[in-house]
Formats: structure tokens, sequence, C-alpha cells
């Protein structure tokens, strides 16, 4: 099969990763990529959300399933105009993603399914969640625990557009959930736990990702997508809007339960760097079979050891990305057996240098946790450019 992966960021790399491992594939396309994914296959100059280009694309390259990356391209209704000219897609419809484009939306979908959930507030009082309704790059939600919080969070908020979401304030550990869907059958993928703000000991602002690791605790994962993936996806197919792509609930695991924090239509960034490598079985068969409403003839993937992710971020993230500051040290790094997902890079003068906010992904993968995390700190400690930042913390004790 020839695959187009859609979109430039470590998430993509490591799903380029996992496909160019498939002895089904024959050639891997990505649109745009990034210098890491060119080593994998041919980087294409076409924007994630231009429909035209991806589909002159398609033909060009007889391409036999696209996958999508990132939620934006699939909120705006990339995936539907592809799907309306006859080709495979991985990823839902427009319809289908607004479980993730719009939080009101998706909590009236979640309180008809009777998902377990943080209560809607009427008020935005302290302690409370205050959440951009619309896309916010991971930066759109604001724990607010004094007044203070709330009175900062608001103007904020609105600057993304639409009215506010207030939520109650849920204690606990957080827990990404992905499972695959068809549009009706629902199979569980793997559990991550990720690491959002900016500083270790979870300081700072809140950020897209700055690490994760894989396996997340003994959980019984089946439940936990009987419980919140299950319900959703067959409410989705009640509406006529069938979720067909990876599903990702946000979970917290609080002292009354698991409760659902948030619904996403894609693969997480950067849990996605730590679950592809713990899978044994072949992603692409798992892909196909969503994608074509055939999820019951793939079989399962088979989860192997753990994988532990570093986020490189650069120094003036989340505020501002970084562009044209060298990189150096990614040869040792692999060399030392540490994978490295490239997330905001590009090529300038023949070096190799940043260009965004989260630059790299260093991913260590061993037997337990411990081992992968040694393996991912040994790597990072390898990688070097000005200003670089990143927590290390992750995995921690």
């Amino acid at each position: 099969m020839n695959v187009l992966v859609v979109g430039s960021g470590g998430r993509e790399h490591a799903l380029a990763w996992k496909l160019a491992a498939s002895r089904e594939l024959e050639e891997l396309h990505a649109a745009p990529g990034n210098p890491g994914i060119a080593k994998l296959g041919r980087c294409h100059p076409v924007r994630p959300d231009d429909a035209e280009g991806l589909l002159e694309l398609v033909r060009t390259a007889d391409i036999d399933l696209v996958v999508i990356g990132p939620e934006a391209p699939l909120v705006s209704g990339v995936g539907d105009e592809l799907r309306h000219a006859g080709v495979t897609v991985f990823g839902p419809s427009a319809a289908a993603a607004r479980i993730e484009g719009s939080k009101s939306f998706a909590k009236d979908v979640v309180e008809s399914a009777g998902v377990p959930t943080a209560a809607t507030l009427e008020e935005p009082v302290a302690p409370c969640v205050v959440k951009a309704d619309g896309l916010a790059a991971g930066k759109g939600v604001f724990v607010c625990r004094t007044p203070e919080d709330v009175e900062a969070a608001l103007p904020r908020v609105r600057a993304f557009g639409g009215q506010p979401v207030v939520e109650e304030l849920l204690e606990g550990e957080e827990l990404s959930v992905f499972a695959v869907s068809d549009g009706s059958r629902v199979v569980p993928l793997a559990a991550a736990r990720d690491y959002k703000r900016l500083g270790d000991g979870d300081t700072g602002p809140n950020t897209g990702g700055m690490g994760a690791y894989s396996p997340a605790d003994d959980l019984d994962l089946e439940e936990l997508v009987s419980v919140f993936h299950e319900p959703v996806v067959s409410e989705l197919a009640r509406r006529g809007t069938p979720f067909t792509g990876l599903l990702y609930a946000g979970l917290m695991l609080t002292a009354d339960g698991p409760k659902l924090l948030e619904f996403n239509c894609r693969f997480g960034d950067p849990e996605t760097q730590s679950v592809l490598p713990c899978l044994d079985s072949d992603l692409l068969p798992l892909l196909v079979g969503a994608a074509s409403g055939r999820l019951a003839d793939a079989s399962v993937p088979a989860p192997n050891g753990a994988a532990v992710t570093v986020v490189l971020a650069g120094g003036s993230y989340p505020e501002h990305g970084d562009s044209g500051i060298p990189i150096a040290g990614i040869d040792e790094a692999e060399a030392g057996g540490a994978l490295v997902f490239h997330a905001g890079t590009a090529h300038a003068d023949g070096r190799l240098v940043t260009n965004g906010g989260r630059i790299l992904n260093v991913t260590g993968v061993g037997p337990t946790v411990a081992d992968a995390r040694s393996r991912a700190y040994a790597g990072v400690e390898k990688i070097s450019f000005a200003g670089a930042r990143y927590r290390r913390d992750v995995a921690g004790a």
C-alpha cells in the first residue's frame, strides 16, 4: 500500500516511523512532513488544510490510505473532502470531530451517552476549570483555584473565540486512553500518561505536552473503553455522525473513580511517541480496518515493554516558537539507542535548525518504565541547541 501521513510534528513522525515498518507498506509519503520523516519517505510541500492540494497528491502518488495527524484539518473537514472524492481516510468526519472541536458539543454528547465526567458549572467560581470551547492547541484549559486565577483565565479563554466552558475541578492523576473505531466497533489501543505543564512538578503554564510514558499503571483498558469510548461512539452513530479513527479520552483518576476530562479526535502528542514503540503489531492493517469499516477483521495490537518520551522545547515556548537555531547531537542520541522524533525542525544552509515550539521528542524504550526513562534522558543529554528546555521529572517516582 501507498500511505500518505498528513502533518509535520512529532506525532506524525512517530506514525510514519511505525508505518514504515509495516510489511504491507510500499511507499510512504508525507504532507508536509519534516526532516525526520524525510528519512523514511517522501515529503511534499502541501499544507494539512489544503484539501485540493492533498487530493492532487493522492492522485499523482497513487495513495491507498491517508492518515490525518492533526486535529485542525479533521475539524475543518479536510477528511470529508478527500472521502467525497473516493479516498480512504483514517480520521473522523468534521461532524464527528466536533467531539474535540467544540467543548459544548462534546458535553452534550457525553451527557447523553451517560459517561462519567466533570459537572458543568453555571458560573466561573473558584475552584473550577475554564476551557475554550474550540481548538486551542492544548493551551485552552485553565485550572483556577482562586478568584484571581478565574479573573486571569477568562480573557485568555475568550481570545480563542466562543463562550467559555466552566467545569468542576477534578483532583487525581490524569490518563490518556487511545482506542480505534470504525464507527461501530471500538478496539482498545493503549494508555499513557502525559505531562502538560511546562515545568517540573507540574508548574508553569499548560503546553501541548512536555513528555509522556506508556504503559500507565495496571489498568483494565477494555473496561475503561467500555465505560468511556463505546457509549460515545454509539451516541455519535445514533446521531448519524459515526466516528471512524482514533478516539482519545483524557481521564482523571479521582477518588470516586475515573471521570472524563475531554475527548480528542486523533492520536495524542506526545503520547503517540510512547505508545507506538510499545506495540509489537503491524499498525497499518488496523488503520485500514478502521478507515474502511472492517475493524472486525483487524487483530488487536499487542503491547510489549515500556517507552518514555521527553520533549525538548524552545526557550520561548509556549508563548512563542523558535527558529533558525542550530541543533546538535541527534546522531549521537540515536546511536545510543534513543528514538528521536522531529517535532519542530527544518533545514537551513545545510544544517538542522529549530522551527517551532516543541522541537524534538526523545523516546527511550525498555522492558520497564524505569529502564525506558534512563534511556530517554541519556538521549536528551546528548542533544543541544541554544535555549533548549525540558522537564526532568517525566516518568519519575
